[in-house]
């Protein structure tokens, strides 16, 4: 099993390009979401967070409200520091196990981490591959905007917030970039499908000993092993989660 990480500023499309690996057969799981589970009440990341930012950041319910988190991270280096200290490692820690399930399983040739944060967080040589979305700032700057409802400068401050999008494309092994039609968009993330799965093949094939690529390697595989149903860009499709909004 390939494992690869699809990262990307926000608005870059992460979560386009992610459902259409999905809709290809890779397995996709979503950093945000685990992150969103892993700070649930009870769960390992709630305590640690509510110590470090206070009771404020609690919702009526007792959980934790995440738009009044994000509010002080985007705002404040040390306290978004903070924040991924204590998060970061819980996610990968959590992506491991899936990870060392799906390899037992043979359930998948690719596996595809979704996060916005791997390079920041120096999990990048964790992964065989990295996949860099990129997209021009005005475009992103738009996407942000009609999103969130929110102005132009406050979309340029949470773009400005992450790593410049030049920095990050330097670690890219693939970069797909999301500026154009959304068809364009697919056409390339269906190139970078097809060298991914030839990858996963190979790495099967050198973990065998140089045997062919066990039953669901390749690129036939990835596709039988793809979940029934419609496309997750019509409403359907394999992934962990639901979709993350980031782009």
């Amino acid at each position: 099993m390939l494992t690869v990480a699809l990262t990307g500023g926000i608005a870059t499309g992460k979560s386009v390009v992610a459902s259409i690996l999905g809709d290809l057969g890779c397995f996709i799981h979503t950093a945000d979401e685990v992150a969103r589970e892993l700070m649930a009440p009870g769960k390992s990341a709630f305590g640690k967070v509510v110590a470090r930012f206070g009771p404020s950041i609690l919702a009526p319910d007792g959980t934790i409200d995440h738009a009044r988190l994000g509010a002080i991270v985007v705002s404040d280096a040390s306290a978004r520091a903070a924040l991924d200290g204590i998060v970061h490692p819980l996610v990968l820690a959590e992506k491991k196990k899936v990870m060392t399930a799906l390899e037992r399983e043979g359930r998948t040739a690719v596996y595809v981490s979704e996060a916005a944060l791997t390079i920041e967080a120096g999990f990048q040589d964790f992964f065989d591959t990295i996949v860099v979305t990129t997209c021009r700032l005005e475009i992103r700057l738009r996407r942000l905007m009609e999103r969130d409802g929110i102005g132009r400068e406050e979309a340029l401050r949470k773009i400005r917030s992450q790593m410049p999008a030049e920095d990050k494309a330097t670690f890219a092994d693939h970069v797909i970039d999301t500026s154009r039609s959304l068809a364009v968009t697919v056409e390339r993330t269906e190139e970078v499908w097809r060298i991914l799965v030839q990858a996963a093949a190979l790495k099967d094939e050198a973990k065998n000993g140089g045997r062919p690529p066990r039953e669901g390697s390749g690129v036939r595989g990835a596709r039988r092993n793809k979940t029934p149903g419609p496309s997750r860009r019509r409403g359907g499709g394999r992934r962990s989660g639901k979709a993350g909004n980031d782009g």
